[in-house]
């Protein structure tokens, strides 16, 4: 294949621009530019061909319009050796391209910014960059397109070691060109409708009009849930998470670790608080001065359920606590940074993971998505629904005591992530039973009680915790019956009257939140 005599380069993303230029001006290729990104190739001393030169025709409308033009589209799309091609291109005196470098303008930055208007998303919908890079990549056999500017290195390393690229890459700098397009008409797709709706005045849908999901391969998995399925991880787990230490993480890993890393930013920058997590389910939460007494409040919920589990801490973690968790076999753990300390201890078991948490997991931006087979997906909103002291309505005669309150506060943000149907017996600081994905509330308060009794953990003045509302009173009274003196659940059944008349008859005091925290 003939070397490459002509690039075009254009660029918002000015990262790594010069240096890559200079690679390409080493090799005799003659540069082609537009606005910006020409002046700053002068800048840095390079020989620049205007684009408006080029085609003869200058950039317009506030440039808008300056590289929509046939010879700068003929000259990508035109497939050499073709007769009929090489013979139109000479009747009307196009050259080639061979090189085409363009980034977009940043639409998906824009409308991330808070109050961003109409017209300021509009003007950052690229409308040439786009039509060059698909010219470009259509025709991959003859024509090397770049897109991100983390792939300079590796063209420019190939064009001076054989004068071209390979088809090789050619063809995955295409693939890459067309993942990026779709991916930035799905995000005008996805964000046009709300900004037409607060431009017209009317409430933006909350739901998008089609479902748009184009997020990067991250890494492909060694497997899925089980050894016979293939998996693979996409979109911005690294901008959440950065893993420090120990095997790679697996399917059911990231599942696990996503959960406690959401469950533990419940509890923000407050006192130390520690989660021990298995299927993506808590087996046990505490809370204390020292992280390494949350550690002990945690484990001793349940002492067989965390053996391969996930750990989490919401503050960084320390040596006596690693010193302590390192009794034990766990898969993962999670925090928002390790001592230098704790890691010497820590990574003395090379498969144990140690990842550090970048950012809170909880995006409100982010909805979730889950495939329900037969070409389906269920589409919502996160549940980052938190709870005030002051929305607490108090049902029964006998109000909350002090410390009452503090464990309905504690349960309630654990049971929210407890999968349905869900009971947790809570301490102000700790949890003491966790009962998790009954097919009934009963049975699940009985698996709560079981666990604590194995634990040899008393329930007497536990606050009992429910996702969703006792639809009889027979779940309020085991749990009277078990030792609770308070309850906090949604409320909402039929027969809450007679729920509240059974927890009036036991001395309990109960608060209904009006919020439910279903999690299948």
């Amino acid at each position: 294949m003939a070397t490459i005599q002509r690039a075009l380069l254009s660029v918002y993303d000015k990262t790594g621009l010069v240096p890559f230029a200079q690679r390409l001006a080493a090799r005799g290729i003659e540069l082609l530019s537009t606005g910006g990104t020409a002046r700053i190739l002068r800048d840095a001393g390079l020989e620049v061909i205007e684009l408006g030169d080029f085609t003869g025709f200058p950039e317009m409308l506030d440039g808008r319009v300056k590289t929509l033009h046939p010879r700068v589209h003929a000259g990508l799309l035109y497939i050499r050796g073709n007769p009929e091609h090489e013979a139109a291109m000479q009747e009307h005196g196009l050259l080639p391209i061979d090189l085409v470098v363009v980034n977009l303008y940043p639409f998906e930055a824009t409308v991330s910014r808070p109050g961003v208007t109409l017209e300021e998303a509009i003007e950052n919908i690229d409308i040439g960059g786009p039509s060059m890079l698909r010219s470009a990549a259509k025709n991959h056999a003859f024509v090397t397109v770049v897109t991100d500017p983390a792939d300079y290195d590796e063209v420019a390393a190939q064009i001076e070691q054989n004068g071209n690229t390979t088809l090789e890459l050619r063809r995955r700098l295409a693939a890459k060109v067309f993942a990026r397009t779709a991916a930035y008409d799905s995000h005008i797709a996805t964000h046009l409708p709300r900004l037409f709706a607060v431009a017209d005045g009317r409430e933006a849908p909350v739901q998008p009009a089609g479902l748009h999901l184009h997020a990067p391969l991250v890494q492909t998995l060694r497997y899925g849930e089980n050894p016979h399925q293939a998996a693979a991880l996409y979109g911005a787990f690294g901008d959440y998470f950065e893993q420090l230490h120990g095997k790679e993480l697996s399917y059911n890993n990231i599942l696990d670790l996503t959960a406690a890393a959401r469950l533990i930013a419940e509890f923000g920058g407050e006192s130390p608080t520690l989660a021990i997590l298995k299927h993506t389910n808590p087996c046990g939460v505490g809370q204390a001065d020292s992280l390494r007494d949350a550690w002990e409040k945690a484990f001793a919920t349940d002492r067989q359920a965390p053996f391969g589990g996930i750990i989490a801490a919401n503050v960084p973690l320390d040596a006596p606590t690693a010193e302590a968790i390192a009794g034990i076999f766990s898969e993962v753990i999670v925090a928002p940074e390790f001592t230098a300390d704790a890691l010497a201890i820590l990574q003395k078991k090379k498969n144990l993971r140690l990842v550090r948490v970048l950012r809170d997991p909880r995006d409100p931006a982010t909805p979730e998505v889950r495939s329900v087979g037969a070409g389906s997906y269920l589409w919502q909103e996160p549940d980052h629904r938190t709870i005030d002291p002051g929305e607490l309505r108090i049902v029964t005669r006998r109000q909350p005591t002090e410390a009452e309150l503090r464990a309905m506060l504690f349960g309630w943000r654990v049971v929210k992530h407890v999968k349905s149907n869900a009971i947790v017996y809570a301490a102000a600081d700790r949890t003491l039973g966790i009962g998790a994905g009954q097919m009934s509330r009963v049975d699940a308060s009985r698996i709560a009680v079981w666990k604590a009794q194995e634990a040899g953990l008393s329930l007497q003045g536990s606050v009992v915790c429910s996702d969703a509302f006792f639809p009889f009173p027979d779940g309020l009274i085991a749990a009277a019956e078990a030792g609770a003196t308070a309850a906090i659940q949604p409320g909402g059944s039929v027969r809450d009257p007679e729920v509240i008349a059974a927890a009036d008859e036991r001395g309990m005091a109960m608060a209904f939140t009006g919020c439910r925290h279903f999690r299948h």
